[in-house]
């Protein structure tokens, strides 16, 4: 496997401006924006968003794995600063306000799924296992119980992803994560 050759500094910094650039994009919803339009907005040539980017997909792919990497960075934070259980639930409860606030870039990953779909699996992956160690950070404190498996709670969280754009779903989603809290608390027996 070959690594990529680092960027020179300013190819670096012209790269960062696009992604920073789509990421707020995609935040407010600029779904239908042209994609030339981006190298305008961030202050760039066309050619160098064509040389970073070919595609709109690769840009919201791009956007994608950094905004993976900045979620497992926070269950990380969470794990390190806060008691397990409460880890797990702001993180979760964190998860459904971030879908809330970029519904523009949801709404591109689903543009993804077939084109890109291995991008949209390793960060599938990146943040099952970060929530797979807050549970399991939860389960070895006996806040919550062992025999609920990170698949279960990462099916609630598909559900909503897969919701965020119905009427209601914000309130939808937080009782969702109400209840799955609920029903992961450690029970005493009897």
């Amino acid at each position: 496997m070959t690594t990529a050759k680092p960027l020179r500094a300013d190819a670096q910094r012209n790269r960062d401006a696009l992604v920073a650039k789509a990421r707020e994009v995609f935040a407010t919803g600029g779904f239908d924006l042209r994609f030339d339009d981006f190298a305008q907005l961030a202050g760039v040539g066309v050619g160098t968003l064509y040389r970073h980017f070919p595609t709109r997909e690769a840009l919201a792919e791009a956007v994608y794995r950094e905004e993976v990497v900045a979620l497992c960075a926070r269950a990380s934070d969470l794990r390190a600063t806060r008691p397990a259980s409460a880890a797990l639930g702001a993180f979760l409860r964190g998860f459904v306000s971030y879908l809330d606030e970029h519904q523009g870039l949801a709404r591109t990953l689903a543009t993804l799924a077939t084109t890109h779909a291995g991008a949209l699996a390793e960060g599938g992956q990146a943040l099952t296992e970060a929530i797979a160690g807050l549970l399991a950070d939860a389960v070895a404190d006996g806040t919550v119980r062992d025999d609920v498996g990170v698949g279960s709670v990462m099916m609630a969280l598909h559900g909503i992803c897969a919701a965020y754009d119905q009427p209601g779903s914000r309130a939808a989603a937080d009782g969702v994560i109400t209840l799955v809290l609920a029903g992961l608390e450690s029970r005493p027996a009897g």
